[in-house]
Order: C-alpha cells, then sequence, then structure tokens
C-alpha cells in the first residue's frame, strides 16, 4: 500500500480551498462595498468584511453540518506568516530618501506619536483589566496588553501575542481573545474615521469624496518598471524572483530565530530565556523578517556596486503587490479565525467591550491633541493617518487619509512610512514588556508603573521644542 498522499484526499486540497474561500469572501466584500453605500461610506476595508462574511459563513456551515469550514491551523498560520511576509516584501523595496530639514522632526514625532500610543493603550488595557478583576473572578489581568497588539499593530500581533498568553500563560481563549480586539479596532477606525471626517465636513474644511482612488496617471507612474530592472519576463519569470526574494529573507529570519531558540532551549539563559526572550523572538518574527530583508536588499546593491550583478533585481511594483496581498491574507484569516464560542463566556465580552471602547476613545483624543499642536498646516490629514494606524493597520490610516488627501500632497503619507525606524527605536522597552508582565501579579504593576513612566518619557519628547523655549523664556 502506499504511504504518500492521494490526489482525492482532502489534506491534498485544504490549503487550496481555505484560500479560495478566504479570497472568495475578499470578492464578494469588495463588491458589497461597491453597491451598497452605506458600506463604502464605512471606509472598511474589503478583507475586513471579507473576513466577517467568511466568519458568518462559517458559523451557519457549522450549524447546518456540526463542522467547521476551516482548518484553524492553517488560519492561524496565514495570519502569522502573511505577517512576517508582508514586511519582507516592503523592506526588499527600493527607496530614495529626500528627507530633510523640518520633515525629519515631522517624522521622528510620527514615530514617537507611534509609540506613545502603545504605551497609552498598553495602560489603559492593563488598568481596565485590574478593576474588571475586582468584579469578575476568572479574568486575565495581563491581556490588558493586548490592546495595544491589536489596535497598534494589527491582527498579525493580536494573533502572536494572544496565542503566547494562551500557550505559555494559560490564557483561555487568548488566541480568539487578541484576534476579536484586531476585528473591533478595524471598527473603531471606521467609527472615528467618519466622525471626523464629518466634523470637518460640516465645518466646510474639507469635501470628503469616500473610496477616492488614486488617478490613473498616478498607478501608471508607479507600473513602469525603475530603471535597469530585470525583463517582465526570461528563463525566471520577474513576478518568480520577487517571491523568490521575499522568501529567501524569511528563511533566513527563521534560521535565526531557529538559532537563538537552540540557545534558549538549552538553558543558557535561564527563565528570562524561556518566559521572555523565546515569545518575544517568534512573536515578533515581521521585525526579524524586515531585518534579514534589509540585509539581502543591502547585498544585493553590493553585488551592483562590485558589477558582478548589472540589474536591478527587485521591483517597488511587484514587492507593493506582494506585500498587500500577504496583508490581505492576513486581515481576512485572522478575523476568520476568531472562535466565536468563546463569546459565550461573560468574562470574555465585558473586557472586550471595555476595552475595545477604551481604545477607540483614548486614541483618538491622543491623535487629535498631537495632530493639532505638532502637525500644523496638515493637522486634519496627520490625525486620519495616525489615528487609523493606531486602530487598524497602516493601509486603514492610508485609507482615511485618501478621503481628503488622494494625491498624498501633504507629508502626512511619507512620514507614516518612514516613522517606522523610530517606532521600533523608541518602542523597543515596551516590546520587553510582553512577555514580563503576565508571570506574576507583581511584573504586572511593574509592567503598569513602566509604562507610565514611558508615556510621561513619550510626552516630554514630543513637545521637547514647546517645553525647553518655555524654560528659556523663564530663564
Amino acid at each position: 500500500m502506499p504511504t504518500g498522499m492521494n490526489f482525492w484526499d482532502t489534506g491534498m486540497w485544504s490549503f487550496i480551498i481555505t484560500l479560495t474561500i478566504l479570497l472568495t469572501c475578499m470578492m464578494v466584500a469588495n463588491f458589497l462595498r461597491r453597491v451598497i453605500k452605506p458600506l463604502r461610506r464605512s471606509l472598511i476595508p474589503s478583507s475586513v468584511l471579507g473576513g466577517f462574511l467568511a466568519l458568518f459563513a462559517d458559523f451557519i456551515f457549522k450549524k447546518i453540518t456540526g463542522n467547521s469550514m476551516f482548518n484553524p491551523v492553517m488560519l492561524e498560520a496565514l495570519t502569522y506568516h502573511g505577517l512576517g511576509l508582508g514586511f519582507a516584501a516592503v523592506a526588499l523595496k527600493t527607496t530614495e530618501r529626500k528627507i530633510v530639514g523640518d520633515s525629519k522632526k515631522d517624522i521622528m514625532n510620527y514615530g514617537l506619536t507611534t509609540v506613545s500610543a502603545y504605551v497609552l493603550q498598553g495602560a489603559i488595557g492593563i488598568a481596565i483589566m485590574l478593576i474588571l478583576g475586582l468584579f469578575l473572578s476568572d479574568t486575565f489581568p495581563a491581556a490588558g496588553l493586548l490592546l495595544p497588539m491589536g489596535y497598534g499593530q494589527g491582527p498579525g500581533q493580536a494573533y502572536n501575542w494572544g496565542h503566547t498568553y494562551e500557550v505559555l500563560w494559560g490564557f483561555e481563549h487568548g488566541t480568539s481573545f487578541g484576534l476579536t480586539l484586531a476585528a473591533t479596532g478595524f471598527i473603531s477606525a471606521s467609527v472615528g474615521g467618519i466622525f471626523y471626517l464629518e466634523r470637518l465636513k460640516r465645518k466646510g474644511l474639507v469635501k470628503n469624496t469616500f473610496e477616492d482612488e488614486i488617478v490613473a496617471s498616478e498607478e501608471d507612474e508607479e507600473n513602469k518598471p525603475a530603471k535597469g530592472e530585470i525583463p517582465l519576463s526570461e528563463s525566471m519569470d520577474k513576478l518568480t524572483v520577487q517571491v523568490a526574494l521575499v522568501l529567501i529573507s524569511y528563511a533566513l529570519a527563521y534560521l535565526f530565530m531557529w538559532g537563538i531558540n537552540k540557545i534558549i532551549e538549552a538553558g543558557i539563559l535561564g527563565t528570562f530565556g524561556t518566559n521572555t526572550l523565546q515569545p518575544l523572538i517568534w512573536g515578533f518574527n515581521f521585525l526579524i523578517s524586515t531585518v534579514f530583508a534589509v540585509l539581502v536588499k543591502t547585498f544585493l546593491r553590493f553585488l551592483k556596486k562590485k558589477k558582478i550583478m548589472k540589474r536591478e533585481y527587485t521591483s517597488n511594483f511587484m514587492q507593493n503587490r506582494i506585500s498587500g496581498f500577504m496583508f490581505d491574507i492576513m486581515v481576512v484569516a485572522s478575523i476568520a479565525a476568531i472562535k466565536l464560542s468563546a463569546f459565550q463566556h461573560r468574562s470574555f465580552i465585558i473586557p472586550i467591550i471595555a476595552l475595545s471602547v477604551a481604545g477607540c476613545v483614548f486614541t483618538y483624543i491622543q491623535c487629535d491633541f498631537i495632530a493639532k499642536r505638532l502637525f500644523k498646516g496638515y493637522e486634519h490629514e496627520s490625525f486620519l493617518a495616525l489615528y487609523g494606524m493606531l486602530t487598524g493597520t497602516a493601509s486603514t490610516g492610508i485609507i482615511l487619509l485618501r478621503e481628503i488627501d488622494p494625491y498624498f500632497s501633504t507629508p502626512a503619507a511619507t512620514n507614516l512610512v518612514y516613522q517606522q525606524l523610530y517606532a521600533i527605536l523608541f518602542g523597543f522597552p515596551v516590546l520587553l514588556l510582553l512577555g514580563f508582565a503576565p508571570q506574576s501579579n507583581t511584573n504586572l504593576w511593574i509592567t503598569f508603573i513602566v509604562l507610565i513612566v514611558l508615556l510621561a518619557v513619550y510626552t516630554v519628547l514630543l513637545f521637547r521644542d514647546s517645553i525647553f523655549k518655555k524654560k528659556k523664556k523663564t530663564a
């Protein structure tokens, strides 16, 4: 008897079937957004709406057949790897920085705003969970830290850390908890974004054109291959080359993480390795994949400089398409992976509602306060870009920004791209707390205090010019 898998076995087709269902749901969602005006005005991305359609379809399917349409492990794998592969594709793009003067300061302020929002969301999350713990016996206080992961970081990180808390620290339904927060984050982005746009419209400050796309001339410009790029098709197709570069970068990241994991498993780093470093390394696979993608890009530049390689192998247009596809798959799979059965527990529903509402309100207030004071001249564009990103993903921020700046004529879109380096730099201390907080109640309180201190520090850095100017005047 043959031991291999037969072509007609379900396992042979499950991956293709899963992708087909997810992509079909996105296509249907996109069609609905086009034909139903309230949906179009909601600004909810097609991938998010598609995820909810998949979730609803799976719910109906379970009621009829008793089985799920999806393999939950496959959905979680698509969420996890979609994030890492998408960031690798973004990092492989070639960029020409033309940033001078005040734009450098604004980019740094965007990065500081991003991290201060993570810190604020984390502190509020812990505070809410500690208060709820006084009334609900089976809460998991460290789950408050999933608020910045779901809102500030998006579905990929919400899954990563929700899963980590579930597996390592016994947070029941932790994966679904994190993914649900990410899903409500997209709703918050839509609600807050529409509210802000309507306020501007009533004041006569903007004529929003809901769903205004980038003009064709800009798309045509983007589609043009850069000088010296490899042709679309020769012995190896151009798209194949781009996908290969992404996968090579991601595989190198995996080898690095695997090597660190071997050191941890050897016990050299003790409990710090297993309790803090291990979940941190695997939870932030997207950051490590970004680093290795940059190294791959640098290596290709070196080969070209030495004239060993004569053509440009990376294509910005195709890497944009790859990252867009990966992020769409990540979002739709993450929402489809939410386990609705978890909502049967009262201890799950109340924290989700409290965290979601608080995340929406406080992020809105913070972004509005900062944008009006630090980004004068394009404060409305900055608010929409930052608020959209800090409740959904960077693409959600761009969707909101397009409503009043369809041609990206203000620096808001550029700032959103280049602020990542500052966000990683200033956000690193916050990352360490994610694996530290759930280990004990003492650690949780220490984390809460550290977040309050960091919020104060980042606020001073954000408003450093006005603070130090006042000191000079009084002196």
